[in-house]
């Protein structure tokens, strides 16, 4: 018995030590990615924003102070010291609503990217393992949404249910599942008929066992590295919504918001548009360098481990 258990205790000590390397390898490839790097600091920013927002906001913002109306930020002419990056029309500070403004990016596109995700996985798995009808409604359903726009269908629904924060990731989610069907569709023709997965049907396996305990796993790396990407998209169509007026509604501070504020003094106060810009432009590429590295992790065919 003490040898079964030494046994044991050494192919657990083995495991542990080829996870430890594993995990080394993918740091070291990470710190020589330069642009993964700037993607992790850039979404480990907006995380740190979002958890510690009232401490790290300078001002409250949503407070209006007309008499500091469009003080320019540090370095020009009538700065204030204490607004470090200048106030809006309102004489709010720009610097806390870029900080409390990444909250709701943050919320909204884990929230969106969450719901479209299940709902894609699912679809996918379904009609790939199935095909056949399934597979037909599904992927006809995945036309009709490619062919319809965005904007339109976030007017339709916005205009019905109002524009709040939950009407908008719906919205959104709505709009994102497809991506995530097609692709786990795709995965689940290719495995269907391996081997393992006619062993398991052989040996009376059900279809949710096959579909869930073997094929989903399976389907797992590509959804990780779409995720990521469509954080991004996210994040660009709520700034998007909320600078057409659709988003979230004022006073509560959101990138788009700030752009659309500042668009109507676009030419005499260039920085109350000029930095949220900047916000989402930085965001935005850090999750996509993010999200290109993790692909070059995950998928075996880039790269080895």
């Amino acid at each position: 018995m003490s040898i079964l258990e030494n046994a044991a205790k050494t192919l657990e000590l083995l495991e542990g030590d080829r996870r430890a390397l594993r995990l080394r390898k993918i740091l070291r490839k990470l710190w020589q990615n330069k642009g993964a790097v700037f993607g992790l600091i850039m979404v480990l920013s907006v995380i740190i924003c979002t958890i510690l927002a009232p401490y790290l906001s300078p001002h409250d913002p949503i407070f209006q102070d007309v008499e500091k109306r469009l003080i320019p930020p540090l370095g020009q002419s009538g700065s204030d010291p204490h607004y470090v990056l200048g106030t809006d029309h309102l004489g709010r500070d720009i610097v806390s609503r870029l900080i409390y403004g990444a909250r709701i990016s943050l919320v909204v596109s884990i929230s969106a990217v969450a719901f479209s995700g299940v709902l894609g996985t699912i679809i996918g798995l379904l009609s790939g393992f199935y095909g056949g009808k399934v597979d037909s409604v599904f992927m006809r359903l995945a036309d009709v949404q490619l062919a319809f726009p965005f904007i339109l269908l976030a007017i339709a629904i916005i205009a019905v249910l109002g524009p709040n924060l939950q009407n908008i990731i719906i919205v959104m989610g709505i709009t994102g599942w497809v991506i995530y069907a097609r692709v786990v569709r795709a995965e689940v023709l290719s495995l269907r008929e391996k081997e393992y997965i006619m062993a398991v049907r052989a040996l009376g396996g059900s279809n949710g066992r096959i579909i869930f305990k073997h094929l989903f796993p399976n389907v797992v790396p590509p959804c990780i590295v779409i995720v990521t990407l469509e954080m991004a998209r996210m994040i660009i169509m709520e700034s998007a919504l909320s600078f057409l007026g659709l988003g979230i509604q004022p006073p509560t501070p959101t990138w788009g918001g700030m752009l659309a504020d500042g668009r109507v003094y676009l030419y005499t106060s260039w920085w109350l548009a000029t930095f949220p810009g900047l916000v989402i432009m930085l965001v935005v590429l850090g999750i996509n360098l993010l999200g290109n590295w993790l692909r070059d992790i995950l998928d075996p065919r880039l790269t080895q481990l």
